[in-house]
């Protein structure tokens, strides 16, 4: 991947997260040839379908979740939102789209093929459809908060003001440099950015249209949201972090996938075989990428993640490929309806009304399986409660929802991942492990295309939030840099 000339810029390289553009994610060839050397030799077919067409179910979807979630201007959502599964260029190339406000859809023709559609559902948000169907097969049903009002509740429960006051070691002054900093560029594109000190709001600013409830895009973030859900059915005896995860299609005698353990997904590094693009042997002009499909495919995404073949021994290679993450939901649905529990309101019930998380909506695929390795809008505000959680050692108001030590574990190197002399992965967590970012080593963070991070700094006691429009990414993260830089300073450090 092409590097910009600002150390923290990114070439949007099929909408490339920030953070894999940097130096250190771009594996020297000797990572290359390790590899290779534990390579098994299988083969994996390509996505069905046309690249065309998947690019225009995935232009349906974010057209879709601009209009009816976000609440964007279609125009601008057209040029700035939304790269990662449809990107810019490939946009010229499809039809005029159709946005449908009375039966809230999006319709994208694509030229002498089909017309793409994407169905705002309600509770599961936009879905895009399968060729020629008009619905999903299944059947939508809206999400229903347990939590009161939010303005009648404190933060971090809910969006009042606590009267505790702040201790004593802030640098406001640097605090408010640090937020100008966010903002400094209209390039950059900052819609969002909230920074919380010992659990309290000591920053907050939005940029147009946008404020304190408006949900968007988060991408990649919710790779965390994924390990939170499976932490949760960790601390309720559902699963054990160290144990073979008991994926359905793996368990014919002699089947090598069944040797992958719950750990080894959660830290990319099962060793699935698929074509992704922040692999550093990636052709571009290739197959359309499995790691775009399990997005657009309208496919059940847990049934194709679950038929990849294995492409190197678990925990040895660590790449970033969705497969991981969707098995990883795949497992969740699995125990939640095992449970005889409703699914789809899982998330909602059993972590999002503990910590005060109101606004989180995760997308489905068509048969209704939750995509939130990156399907997730949520406004900026629910994205810091979210961090706290992880600040505070997975437990919140008294209630431990995290198993013990599985902060320590999502936080920490994954050993395939250093092996492989990229120190930046941990358990659907990133860490500073390269010190890309002017954050010390040890703190870790979510990442989502485009620009979207949330920050854990708790050497510092700091959680910071940052969501942006794609377009702005590279400015933005640049603008972004600084923003930390001062807020490394307004910040005492933990003795």
């Amino acid at each position: 991947m092409q590097k910009l000339a600002f150390p923290i810029g990114i070439a949007i390289v099929w909408g490339c997260l920030a953070h894999l553009a940097h130096g250190a994610s771009v594996e020297e060839p000797h990572s290359l040839a390790r590899a290779r050397s534990l390579e098994l030799p299988t083969i994996a077919e390509p996505p069905p379908g046309k690249a065309l067409e998947h690019e225009a179910a995935g232009y349906a979807s974010i057209l879709c979740g601009a209009a009816f979630i976000t609440g964007l201007d279609t125009e601008f959502a057209k040029e700035n939102v939304g790269f990662f599964i449809a990107p810019y260029a490939e946009r010229a190339k499809l039809g005029t789209p159709i946005i449908d406000t009375v039966h809230r859809t999006v319709r994208v023709p694509v030229p002498g093929g089909p017309v793409r559609v994407a169905q705002d559902t309600g509770g599961q948000g936009c879905v895009a459809l399968p060729i020629g169907e008009s619905a999903p097969y299944f059947n939508p049903k809206p999400i229903v908060s347990a939590l009161p009002d939010p303005t009648t509740v404190d933060w971090p429960m809910g969006d009042r003001a606590p009267a505790t006051p702040l201790p004593e070691g802030l640098d406001l002054a640097k605090v408010r440099a640090a937020t100008d900093a966010a903002f400094a560029t209209d390039a950059g594109m900052t819609a969002a950015f909230i920074v919380t000190w010992h659990g309290q709001i000591v920053a907050e600013r939005y940029g147009p249209g946008i404020d304190a409830h408006t949900r968007l895009e988060s991408w990649s973030m919710g790779k965390s949201v994924t390990a939170s859900m499976m932490g949760i059915l960790m601390q309720q005896g559902a699963y054990s972090l160290w144990q073979r995860a008991p994926i359905p299609e793996w368990q014919t005698p002699g089947d090598p996938r069944a040797e992958i353990r719950i750990a080894d997904l959660l830290r990319m590094s099962s060793g699935l075989r698929i074509r992704a693009p922040y692999d550093p042997d990636f052709d571009p002009t290739g197959p359309y990428p499995d790691h775009f499909y399990y997005y657009t495919g309208t496919a059940n995404a847990f049934h194709y993640a679950a038929t990849r073949p294995q492409q190197w021994p678990p925990n040895t290679v660590g790449r970033y490929r969705n497969t991981d993450p969707v098995l990883v939901n795949y497992l969740i649905r699995l125990a939640v309806e095992g449970r005889g529990l409703d699914y789809l309101s899982f998330p909602q019930h059993a972590l999002f009304d503990a910590i005060g998380v109101r606004s989180m909506v995760i997308e489905t695929d068509p048969y209704g399986n939750l995509l939130a390795q990156g399907a997730d809008l949520a406004a900026a505000r629910d994205w810091s409660r979210l961090g706290n959680l992880y600040l505070q050692d997975g437990i919140w108001n008294g209630q431990r929802l995290l198993p013990s030590g599985y902060v320590d574990f999502v936080s920490t190197l994954a050993p395939a991942w250093v092996a492989d002399g990229n120190p930046v992965y941990g358990g659907f967590f990133w860490i500073n492990g390269d010190g890309a970012w002017p954050i010390p080593k040890e703190a870790y963070f979510m990442a989502g295309a485009g620009g979207q991070y949330t920050f854990i700094i708790p050497s510092h006691d700091l959680v910071v939030v940052r969501l942006g429009h794609y377009r702005g990414n590279a400015p933005g993260d640049k603008d972004l840099n600084e923003a930390l830089r001062l807020l490394m300073q307004a910040t005492p450090q933990h003795p």
